[in-house]
């Protein structure tokens, strides 16, 4: 099990993402000089990862998963893939929302196509950090669920990084600490009493652009060779 670092239990919207990225720095400023490797899950969560990474003097990537969708609210995640395809399901949630297993296998099949897309878009441009004995930072925009960010610390685990910690500005705080089962830190700026959709905590959530994601990464460089 490992740490839970929940700073307030404030609902109070931060203005935007790089607004929210500035303090999650101030947060884990203790590991500027430890050339911290930060991952944004695709899309909305890179914004803010670039600002983590630029603040701790760290390398920025991404790490691609995808959400299993509900069947009646794709909004809600029942589960998510890993970039190596391997599939994460809350079963319950599944049963719950009367997900067939025809409709997961469908599901997965789409998500499965879409990681390969963004995979084809993101490594044109920067190759993949490795994350073998690196301290390593997976920055969500916000844990609702935490389904993606499960597949997410997954798919990091299975480079046997020296550290792996779950950050995000907030969270449902039943959610950060299920998720300290599956990392070495968690860290969550806002977990308020009544939590929601994770868009109402930003006075500004607009989409991010897969060609957004690519000037950032573009701009920071072609990634790191494995050791």
């Amino acid at each position: 099990m490992g740490k839970v670092r929940i700073v307030s239990t404030d609902s109070q919207p931060f203005g935007n993402r790089r607004e929210a990225g500035r303090a999650l720095a101030e947060e884990l400023s203790e590991l500027k000089g430890d050339n911290p490797v930060i991952l944004g899950v695709p899309r909305g969560a890179v914004p803010m990862a670039a600002v983590v990474a630029d603040e701790l003097d760290g390398e920025l990537d991404v790490v691609i998963v995808r959400k299993l969708r509900a069947p009646s609210n794709p909004e809600l995640a029942i589960g998510s893939m890993t970039e190596d395809g391997e599939a994460i399901i809350d079963e319950s949630l599944a049963r719950r929302t009367r997900a067939s297993d025809e409709y997961l296998e469908r599901e997965k099949q789409e998500q499965v196509e879409r990681i390969e897309e963004r995979r084809r878009v993101y490594r044109q441009v920067h190759d993949k950090v490795y994350l073998t004995d690196r301290i390593v930072v997976i920055v969500d925009d916000g844990f609702a669920t935490g389904a993606t960010m499960k597949a997410a610390l997954q798919s990091a685990q299975s480079e046997s990084p020296q550290r792996l910690i779950a950050a995000a500005p907030v969270g449902a705080r039943s959610t950060v600490e299920n998720l300290a089962e599956h990392a070495d830190e968690v860290v969550c700026l806002r977990a308020p009493e009544f939590f929601g959709a994770v868009g109402a905590f930003y006075r500004e959530f607009g989409q991010v652009s897969d060609e957004e994601v690519v000037g950032m990464l573009r701009q920071r460089g072609t990634g790191a060779e494995p050791q």
